[in-house]
């Protein structure tokens, strides 16, 4: 495929619930305590069922990965975009709820149940129970309070080391590349991440735009001065089926087709370029076409790992050649 074969890559998939397990070994030393936590029903549901779980698990592997100083460059594949952003927060989360003085003073383990009840009337009580709730689904605040009894001890370590996960993500080793398609809607929440990540003072370093056109599109491009002649193309079809009476035949329904596709792909440029044009500096733009066969071999990913390297050559003759067919279009020039 054209790969240097001395580049090595190792590959994982995370296992959530043992990366929890290797936590609490890691903070909690007596085995009757941790075998405590383990029985805890809370804690299967923390584990299981909590909506950061496996966010918290694959930053605190990260963590693990990257003070090994083993590899030169660890990649996390996080959930999509809507979701993205959760992920990384998740963090600054835990720490402000672990990390509360609300939810030290309610778990105080030489509290008894009644004098707990009563606490769980103030209205910052409630609010960690419903957090906790939220998070890892509704339990019996016993078995709640048993786990943080269990983990009172260690919960100092727990939270230093998601403060040091948290200064990992904003430190200069950690750079962001997010990756979305050119439909409006990801466009639009590719704008959102852009201002949140900024907010929060994360460096996005790049976006990618995939599956952008086709691949027949961007070999035109490299090979001709008029990179979509096929699309002009299919604006003389219309006259011509006009000419000929093929419309009876069904053929005008196939000519609409390739209208929409013309007008698609003409939108879809002019998008991308736009959102080009207005990217803050610093963030580098890659672009990618839809791969017909999919990428299932090395070739294939030699393939792509090219078009992204070449960065945003192709988006100004595209921009050009689109900009020109809607110029022709409005003075109904074929």
């Amino acid at each position: 495929a054209g790969l240097d074969p001395y580049l090595q890559l190792s590959a994982m998939m995370l296992d959530v619930s043992g990366a929890w397990d290797a936590i609490v070994e890691r903070f909690v030393a007596d085995p009757a305590t941790r075998r405590k936590v383990f029985d805890n029903p809370f804690y299967k549901s923390l584990t299981a069922e909590f909506a950061g779980s496996e966010a918290f698990a694959a930053l605190q592997r990260l963590y693990d990965l990257h003070q090994t100083g083993a590899f030169e460059l660890e990649v996390v594949d996080t959930p999509p975009a809507s979701h993205s952003f959760e992920f990384l927060q998740t963090p600054a989360r835990l720490i402000r709820l672990l990390d509360s003085r609300t939810a030290r003073w309610l778990f105080t383990p030489s509290l008894s149940a009644s004098r707990i009840a009563m606490k769980v009337a103030s209205n910052a009580a409630r609010f960690v129970v419903r957090e906790i709730e939220r998070f890892a689904g509704s339990n019996v605040l016993s078995t709640i309070t048993d786990f943080f009894a269990a983990m009172a001890e260690s919960m100092d370590g727990i939270i230093d080391r998601l403060q040091k996960t948290e200064a990992l993500l904003h430190s200069p080793a950690v750079k962001f590349v997010m990756v979305t398609t050119a439909e409006p809607d990801r466009i639009r929440q590719a704008r959102e991440l852009l201002t949140q990540m900024e907010a929060e003072g994360l460096k996005l370093s790049a976006i990618v735009i995939n599956r952008f056109l086709d691949e027949r599109t961007w070999s035109a491009v490299a090979d001709s001065t008029d990179p979509l002649s096929h699309l002009a193309e299919i604006s003389e079809l219309r006259s011509s089926l006009a000419k000929d009476g093929a419309d009876a035949n069904g053929f005008g329904r196939l000519v609409r087709h390739f209208e929409a596709y013309r007008d698609r792909t003409l939108d879809d440029i002019r998008r991308v370029a736009a959102f080009a044009h207005e990217l803050p500096k610093g963030v580098k733009l890659a672009i990618a076409p839809e791969i017909e066969t999919g990428v299932r071999d090395l070739a294939a990913l030699s393939r792509v790992a090219s078009y992204l390297t070449s960065g945003t050559s192709i988006l100004k003759p595209l921009e050009s050649a689109a900009r020109s067919m809607h110029d022709a279009r409005k003075l109904n020039v074929p």
